[in-house]
């Protein structure tokens, strides 16, 4: 039985070896041209533009996620596009939120750290939802600064200082967009000056290089490699992950130099991870819980939308979190009498067959909403 599990899981941590259905492809509309200012017919035609766009997305992640047999896969897409947090509804990211997927978060998640952490450091999506695209010497904008060493390397407790996270910003000053929503590097908007940032000085007269070998240093420092161990057990193991466990894929990291598989192997790998202690130890997400039960109640997804608008009662909208952290991984989010009620109204739709576009062949629906409602269903 255990050789069956490890052959599986070695299949699912090398989901390119795993052949599987195709799925829509991810398209993301072109960015609205510049012309002066628009008419409210055009605003309103660019807003619904930007939703359908949206709830494309939306629907090809819920059907990769309930219907692909490269299940890993979309487990660690849901948690490096959650841990790189991009709010989709923020001006500009309402068309560039597809292509971040598509070409920033999902080749780069079996690599290597450092590789996916420059693919989101030149995104037009994360330069735009965190305004270093308008950041440029004189008026420099330190959010995108802040937010990489706090919430996507370091750690808020990573050893870094304001006077890091503000030199850091001027680094990156001229890390920009283009007219096409491409990444660009405006020299003329670069300081040029010299700057200090966690030790390493950089002369008079830099350029791109500068960010190029801060993003290197970022992600090759020991308090990444814990804060990304950290974040990881937490996901896949306790909302209180296990320090013995938290140091070894730490080390694992460092020692692979941030390859993303073996140290996803690390966690998935340890004693910690088959405990029978931490069997249902969490509480899933509604995302996790809509598509989980989906894939239990053998259900056809004809149409996903439906199950993108109950995301929206349940309270976790794809790709609407506004805050850069992202939504939370922790139980006691979820566990409120509200989410739990529209949980419970989810499944009763789902096993009753009066989910529009969700079709299950369950003979007996009280008792798969008794299942799927079940305090132990809703826990991983």
């Amino acid at each position: 039985m255990r050789l069956g599990v490890d052959r599986w899981i070695d299949q699912q941590l090398h989901p390119e070896r795993i052949s599987d259905r195709s799925f829509p492809s991810i398209e993301e509309p072109a960015l609205p041209k510049r012309r002066g200012k628009p008419t409210d017919e055009e605003k309103r035609a660019l807003r619904r533009e930007a939703r359908q766009s949206i709830e494309a997305l939306s629907a090809q992640r819920i059907l990769r996620a309930a219907e692909s047999e490269r299940q890993l896969n979309e487990v660690m897409v849901d948690f490096w596009m959650n841990h790189f947090n991009v709010f989709a509804a923020k001006g500009l990211d309402r068309f560039l939120i597809a292509a971040y997927e598509r070409d920033t978060i999902r080749p780069h998640i079996w690599g290597r750290f450092e590789d996916l952490l420059m693919a989101t450091a030149k995104s037009p999506a994360m330069l735009w939802y965190l305004d270093n695209a308008r950041s440029r010497r004189g008026a420099i904008n330190d959010n995108y600064a802040r937010e990489i060493m706090e919430l996507h390397t370091l750690g808020v407790d990573g050893g870094y200082t304001q006077k890091d996270v503000t030199e850091l910003a001027r680094v990156l000053t001229g890390w920009s967009i283009d007219r096409q929503g491409n990444f660009a590097f405006r020299r003329m908007l670069h300081d040029g000056d010299a700057k200090t940032v966690l030790g390493r000085r950089f002369g008079a007269g830099g350029g791109i290089e500068e960010g190029e070998t801060m993003i290197r240093l970022l992600s090759r420092h020991p308090s990444t490699a814990k804060f990304i161990a950290t974040k990881l057990v937490q996901r896949l193991v306790s909302d209180t992950p296990p320090p013995s466990l938290v140091d070894r894929v730490a080390k694992r990291f460092l020692a692979t130099n941030g390859d993303l598989r073996e140290t996803v192997k690390a966690v998935i790998a340890s004693p910690e991870f088959w405990d029978q202690k931490n069997y249902r130890a969490k509480m899933k997400s509604p995302f996790e819980y809509t598509i989980s039960a989906v894939r239990a109640a053998g259900a056809t997804i004809e149409d996903p939308l439906p199950i993108a608008r109950e995301l929206r009662k349940i309270g976790e909208p794809l790709y609407l979190a506004q805050p850069p952290t992202g939504y939370s991984d922790k139980s006691e989010t979820w566990s409120s009498d509200g989410a739990l009620v529209a949980r419970l109204n989810f499944v009763a739709a789902l096993a009753a067959n009066k989910m529009p576009g969700v079709r299950v062949s369950a003979l007996d629906s009280e008792s798969l909403t008794r299942t799927l409602g079940a305090p132990e269903f809703q826990r991983q």
